[in-house]
């Protein structure tokens, strides 16, 4: 067997009082290989790779063990000495692309600078490399891209620029954190695929940090499971998949997607219908005037009716979240129309309105954003309730204590949103929209950011609130798996239509789609064997 790339033996990083955060960690990559490291958010991934390139953030620091890239020990380098490792021995993918990209600067920029100084090359070199390297990753306009800042792009597409920057140093190991986290399947599958593919060409082992087992099954040979800090599991991933030993690898394995049986709504009058329902962005002003505007949503007709869950499902800026917020009122159509119970939404006056934005309710994807920071749990939960009729404050106390009780959060009203965790923080939001018992509750990915665990929770609590307090509800997704776990109905939205809609069991199982069989065959095969 060949020298192992990387090995790393009995790290530990700790803050200054002593506590480990990272305990006795020890695993190797032999050159060309992919391993997983895998966990749940906090069980100290990304700082064992921090600490591969030296860049534990303060105040933690390594306090034991060692660290070697081709027998060479890198916690002796100088900081000078490991600056020249850092990109061009050891490449990082980062999980979000739009922040790891600089959004003032243009893309040239941006994958030439590491080149003109670990490779000596002059500027017109290195705009050449990467260009062709631009070309490689799928770029049909190359020189146009480079003369563009990073929020032109898909997330996507961002994430195929990074690892192209990343590999024009030709590093000889990447180190991979969450690197599809909130991308669709097919945009995954196509990252982790050209991702996997520059690495082979350049003979390069691949560390990825992940909390997604349905995605390690379909890139790396082997895997590491870490929990609080230390390893408890290792080996071959096919197999840790089929018969893991310790106790929290198998509860990963069990928070695996599985089919739920869809509910049968008794009624068969829709709650709210989108007929023809076009939502056009308008393009932006220029010297030449405005130019064309996007159409986001092209003619979508849509009935969701009582009690019933219906998951909206599809790729990124295939107009998902434009059509859910064109169906509150949020946003204005270009045509078509919204009925509600029969009514046209356009048509209501102030006080319809408002009864018609309390009956329906929106959970957002991210609940950091949309929790307000300086208002306690209970004050959150308690604003929705101000104008409710009848009324009193300790009656809206009462409200806010059960609502509280439902989602698994009793005691928790003096908190404030920075104190939760991101599930916790998403039973708050979820809370906050079903505490007025709307009619309808529309969520926008509201699990796409979160472990395995902690989403099957979530998706869980949702399934028996929905049963207790009979609501319908349209859930935006990208994730099969959600689909699989919520929806009694799918419909599969692609470039603002619906090209497929069914039950759940007709759609995912016999999709007639080409985009569905597309968006279903990038699944990986560990998910739909779990299903």
């Amino acid at each position: 067997m060949s020298a192992p790339l990387l090995e790393i033996d009995g790290l530990t990083v700790s803050l200054p009082d002593g506590r480990a955060v990272v305990k006795d960690l020890s695993f190797s990559i032999a050159p060309g290989e992919a391993v997983a490291l895998v966990g749940e958010s906090g069980s100290g991934k990304t700082l064992a790779a921090r600490a591969v390139l030296g860049l534990l953030p303060a105040p933690l620091a390594r306090t034991a063990g060692s660290i070697r890239l081709l027998g060479q020990e890198l916690t002796e380098l100088s900081a000078e000495a490991m600056r020249r490792v850092r990109g061009r021995e050891i490449g990082m993918v980062f999980q979000e692309p739009m922040i790891s990209l600089n959004p003032a600067l243009r893309i040239a920029r941006q994958m030439t600078e590491a080149q003109i100084l670990h490779l000596g090359l002059s500027r017109a070199e290195a705009e050449q490399r990467a260009a062709a390297m631009l070309r490689r990753i799928g770029l049909d306009d190359p020189e146009g891209a480079l003369a563009s800042h990073p929020h032109r792009f898909s997330g996507g597409m961002r994430q195929r620029i990074l690892i192209g920057s990343v590999m024009l140093l030709g590093p000889k190991l990447i180190l991979a954190d969450e690197p599809t986290t909130a991308l669709d399947a097919i945009t995954q599958r196509e990252v982790l695929d050209l991702m996997a593919e520059l690495a082979r060409e350049a003979g390069a082992g691949v560390l990825l940090i992940s909390h997604d087992l349905p995605l390690v099954a379909g890139f790396a040979a082997r895997t590491v499971v870490m929990l609080k800090g230390e390893r408890v599991e290792e080996g071959g991933t096919a197999g840790l998949l089929r018969a893991p030993s310790h106790p929290y690898t198998k509860r990963l394995v069990e928070a695996l997607p599985r089919r739920m049986p869809s509910s049968q709504p008794s009624h068969t009058r829709p709650l709210l219908r989108a007929e023809g329902l076009s939502v056009t962005y308008p393009g932006r002003i220029g010297l030449l005037g405005r130019a064309p505007g996007k159409q986001a949503v092209d003619e979508v007709t849509l009935d969701i009716v009582p009690g019933e869950t219906l998951a909206l499902a599809g790729a990124s800026g295939s107009g998902k979240t434009t059509l859910g917020r064109a169906l509150l009122g949020l946003l204005r159509p270009s045509g078509g129309r919204v009925v509600f119970d029969g009514h046209d939404i356009a048509a209501f006056g102030s006080s319809e309105r408002h009864g018609f934005r309390m009956a329906c309710q929106l959970v957002f994807q991210d609940p950091f954003s949309s929790l307000d920071p300086r208002q306690r749990v209970a004050a959150i939960l308690a604003e929705p309730l101000r104008h409710v009729r009848g009324m009193d404050r300790a009656a809206r106390d009462r409200r806010v204590d059960g609502m509280l009780e439902e989602v698994g959060l009793p005691g928790f009203g003096t908190r404030l949103p920075h104190e939760l965790s991101g599930g916790q923080r998403q039973r708050v939001a979820i809370a906050r929209a079903l505490i007025r018992r709307p009619r309808l509750v529309v969520a926008d990915e509201p699990v796409s950011a979160l472990d395995l665990t902690v989403q099957k929770a979530i998706l869980a609590l949702f399934r028996e609130l929905k049963a207790r307090h009979g609501f319908a509800a349209l859930f935006i997704t990208h994730d099969i798996g959600v689909v699989e776990e919520v929806a009694d109905r799918v419909a599969v939205m692609e470039n603002g239509r619906i090209v497929e809609e069914g039950p759940k069991e007709a759609v995912l199982d016999h999709p007639t789609h080409p985009y569905t069989k597309r968006l279903l065959s990038a699944v990986p095969a560990r998910l739909a064997g779990a299903a």
